[in-house]
């Protein structure tokens, strides 16, 4: 679905350029009115924490109409949220917050729903379309990765202004570390955007992931880190570390196909063995780091979870009996539904057949207790064409209420995470708040319009 642009967009820090590679012209679209004043402050004002302290007013009561939590199995009305810097100090009646709270300025949002700011964990910021197109290999080779910075810093301002107050970034495509710099960038109040979780390289075998060609004497840029054997697996986790990797990510499997009837199993050939995967993943825990998998087939998911992940990203090829061992396990499984849908919608075939199985296998793991999490794979379809909040759709289409959808996206992905910070509108949590104009537990497709969006107590988008 292809989200038209608002008039309450924050405005593009970075040129918008017309056409294709050339000729380079850009225009810049008129600046919004509350990121005008955010710029103006974050750049007269030294910041050091990610959430710009400094920007936030002394005390802010926000009055909600309709309070959704994250947390609670109900809404709740006639609420006050008092927001004190970068934290929630209370939530309460706004009568109640009212009489405590006199000399704050108060947010008249009484005609909105407020929820906490969304989480998406599974994006690529440095990734601009579908990563099987053509397109892929182009931005490898003919945009350098100072070029492909500049277009995450926008992705970043996009994502916040969809009201995707942090996000788990799951791998630059070649760019090597260069999402630990958008997300410093971000830290200290440089340019705007969510919280992030930089996951940088990612692994694959050798030959296993793009840009691999015929031509042998062509020496092409790898979309991963290249890792072969138990020791190269071991210092790659630690360089990633060491270059500001929050989390590990590698690639379980590829090439996936079905097997023969009356076998409607999806399968895949795995990447690594036993011994290198579980390296991977002692490594990283060992480290304090946790590990996500790229694991579309049956087969992948398998051996991903025997080498102890804490993730399975994608999943189409998710059995009962797999799903059964991450609801036992306690993995959490991303889905991306929303890129799985875009890939198959113009090739049809194994493509469709693969979104199908996934339809499938969802709403029988979501009735044997898997934690299902909010993760979109944007930058595998474009970031400005269709908006991240699309995902809390897909998963009330395949069995989800809405309110699981939506704690999918905060409380439970703030979980995945190891945030306790976010997620949820509680007293001492950050400020990371969004309210949109209807009730989205009768309208899910109300979270893609969001007409307020806060972040660590600074204003990004209001009414």
């Amino acid at each position: 679905m292809v989200m038209a642009a608002s008039p309450r967009n924050l405005s593009a820090l970075t040129a918008h350029r017309l056409g294709g590679d050339s000729p380079r012209l850009y225009r810049r679209p008129p600046m919004h009115r509350s990121l005008r004043l955010a710029v103006a402050v974050v750049w007269c004002t030294p910041l050091a924490a990610q959430t710009p302290k400094a920007t936030a007013p002394q005390q802010v009561l926000i009055k909600a109409g309709r309070l959704i939590d994250g947390r609670s199995d109900a809404p709740q009305s006639g609420v006050g949220i008092l927001v004190e810097g970068d934290r929630i100090k209370a939530v309460g009646p706004l009568a109640q917050l009212q009489g405590q709270a006199k000399t704050a300025r108060v947010v008249d949002l009484s005609s909105l729903t407020l929820l906490p700011g969304f989480i998406d964990v599974h994006t690529h910021l440095l990734l601009q379309g579908d990563p099987t197109a053509q397109s892929y290999n182009e931005q490898l080779l003919y945009q350098s990765t100072p070029y492909r910075a500049i277009l995450a810093a926008r992705n970043a301002r996009v994502a916040l202004e969809h009201g995707f107050t942090a996000i788990r970034d799951l791998e630059t495509e070649g760019a090597m570390y260069a999402d630990v710099d958008v997300k410093r960038a971000v830290s200290r109040g440089e340019v705007p955007g969510p919280r992030i979780f930089a996951s940088t390289r990612a692994m694959a075998p050798t030959g296993m992931y793009p840009i691999v060609s015929d031509n042998w004497e062509l020496e092409l840029p790898h979309g991963v880190q290249p890792v072969d054997g138990v020791d190269n697996a071991r210092l790659a986790v630690r360089e990633q570390v060491a270059h500001g990797a929050d989390w590990i990510k590698y690639y379980s499997d590829r090439r996936y196909y079905f097997g023969p009837a009356p076998d409607s199993v999806l399968h895949s050939w795995v990447n690594f063995t036993d011994d290198e995967a579980r390296a991977i993943v002692d490594e990283a825990h060992r480290l304090g780091r946790h590990v996500a998998a790229h694991a579309i087939g049956s087969d992948g998911i398998a051996a991903a979870l025997r080498a102890g992940v804490n993730t399975i990203e994608h999943g189409d090829g998710m059995t009962d009996s797999l799903a059964g061992v991450l609801a036992a396990r306690g993995v959490y499984w991303v889905p991306t539904v929303t890129v799985s849908r875009y890939v198959a919608g113009p090739r049809g075939g194994p493509w469709e057949a693969m979104a199908e199985h996934q339809r499938r296998a969802f709403a029988r793991a979501l009735k044997q207790g898997v934690k299902i999490v909010l993760g979109t794979d944007v930058g595998g379809f474009p970031w400005t064409e269709i908006n991240q909040a699309k995902e809390f759709e897909y998963y009330v289409q395949y069995g989800m209420s809405p309110m699981q959808a939506i704690k999918s996206g905060t409380s439970l992905a703030a979980e995945l995470l190891g945030q306790p910070d976010i997620g949820v509108v509680a007293a001492g949590m950050y400020a990371d708040l969004v309210a949109v104009a209807a009730d989205p537990l009768k309208d899910i497709t109300e979270l893609e319009r969001v007409r307020f969006v806060m972040k660590g107590g600074v204003v990004y988008v209001s009414p």
